[in-house]
């Protein structure tokens, strides 16, 4: 795994808990990015909706990487997306780090997160 995009992640992870509270993993992130999406807030969601919203911020994540495409919402306003390609197969070290990867550029670019302002 890639010392660099580790140690990235790490900051990140620092940096979201100061708002959401200690112990963010992978899944935790990946739920958050899915609400965020959705963009409803915060409210109690079933276990299928969970599932849902981990698979919309996958989705998100792997869009720049031409992976998945966004189609639209649909009535109740939740993400669809089609695949655009299949990702290769690979192991369980790389799949955490392009999920790393695409997490910490998440929240770059949606300016919830800024690389070297984690003592802020």
């Amino acid at each position: 795994m890639d010392h660099d995009i580790e140690l990235k992640f790490q900051k990140l992870k620092n940096s979201l808990e100061k708002d959401f509270g200690p112990g963010l993993d992978v899944p935790a992130l990946l739920f958050l990015i899915g609400v965020n999406e959705l963009g409803v807030g915060y409210k109690n969601f079933s276990k299928q909706e969970k599932t849902e919203l981990m698979h919309i911020a996958i989705c998100t994540l792997l869009e720049p990487y031409g992976y998945y495409e966004f189609e639209g919402r649909d009535k109740d306003s939740w993400p669809h997306f089609k695949i655009n390609q299949l990702i290769p197969a690979i192991g369980h070290q790389e799949q955490q780090h392009l999920m790393k990867e695409a997490m910490i550029e998440y929240f770059i670019q949606n300016d919830y997160y800024t690389p070297g302002n984690e003592n802020d």
